[in-house]
């Protein structure tokens, strides 16, 4: 019977975690709807928006402050976008490899590059505090996923562009999971800065007019459309999150209830077991007192 007791312990355990991670599998369900409607809507705004840019910069090019090409790398900053919870099965741990992957591109083309790294998420920074061998972790934000919004992620991006037009980098990039569908996250590293021009393109259409003049509306509009590049990986990587979240719960909570199945049929077979024994104990009794 203690054999029993056990496999009904474990049968409760089960179950309860069973409950817990359909639960869970539930709220990532209803925080994915959010986060997927929001980042669907964005992303036409965003590519028009790259496409003005093409347009209107593609005849200036270097000239352009923001635009401004490094030969040599001195200063890399890499952004990386993790969550501040786990149980989201490699979300994270992609992001962070991918992230020390980049770095070590960097240092075997020239070693004296030196590389910042700066995080978005409970789980990179706990990552990077720990590991930070040749690399300087110059801080994080995990509080901006708490409060998601363009105002939160533009302040972010004011500040990046300070720095590259101080010539304090001369590359700021993003390495994030980028959303596609519920159970498929492509992992992205994408340059940020400084912006690059699409050249030869016979299509472009350059028929404006401008008010005021050309220039104004170019250093108007090009922080504007970086403030919306950025936010765009970060709502990517928000909905990417609960995707895998979902996804990951959802296999949990199937694997519990294979498990209970295997445990109640265990369950059963040793009840029936000792029963037959008790049976046979009682039929043994009952011929020894003939």
């Amino acid at each position: 019977m203690a054999n029993l007791k056990e496999i009904r312990t474990r049968i409760a355990s089960v179950s309860s975690t069973q409950q817990i991670t359909s639960a869970m599998k539930m709220v990532s369900a209803s925080k994915l709807r959010k986060s997927q409607n929001a980042i669907l809507k964005l992303r036409p705004y965003s590519a028009k928006m790259t496409e003005i840019i093409q347009n209107l910069c593609s005849s200036e090019g270097d000239e352009l402050p923001l635009a401004r090409q490094s030969k040599v790398l001195n200063n890399v900053l890499i952004l990386v976008l993790t969550s501040n919870k786990g149980l989201c099965s490699t979300f994270n741990a992609n992001v962070i490899k991918a992230t020390n992957q980049r770095i070590e591109y960097y240092k075997s083309n020239d070693s004296d590059t030196k590389i910042d790294v700066k995080t978005f998420g409970k789980k990179g920074s706990d990552f990077f505090k720990k590991h930070s061998s040749g690399i300087n972790h110059i801080g994080e934000n995990d509080e901006i996923w708490d409060n998601l919004s363009f105002d939160n992620v533009a302040s972010e991006c004011e500040a990046l562009i300070t720095e590259f037009l101080d010539k304090k980098y001369d590359k700021i990039e993003v390495v994030y999971n980028q959303f596609k569908n519920a159970s498929t996250q492509v992992l992205t590293d994408e340059t940020l800065l400084p912006i690059t021009f699409e050249q030869g393109n016979s299509e472009i259409n350059n028929d404006y007019i401008f008010e005021p003049s050309k220039i104004e509306i170019i250093n108007s509009i090009i922080p504007q459309s970086l403030k919306t590049q950025l936010f765009k990986c970060f709502l990517d990587s928000f909905a990417s999150e609960h995707g895998a979240r979902m996804t990951s719960m959802h296999k949990a909570t199937d694997n519990a209830t294979n498990l209970l199945k295997d445990l109640k049929l265990t369950y059963n077979k040793a009840r029936q077991a000792s029963i037959t024994n008790e049976i046979i104990e009682i039929c043994s009794g009952a011929e020894a007192l003939k």
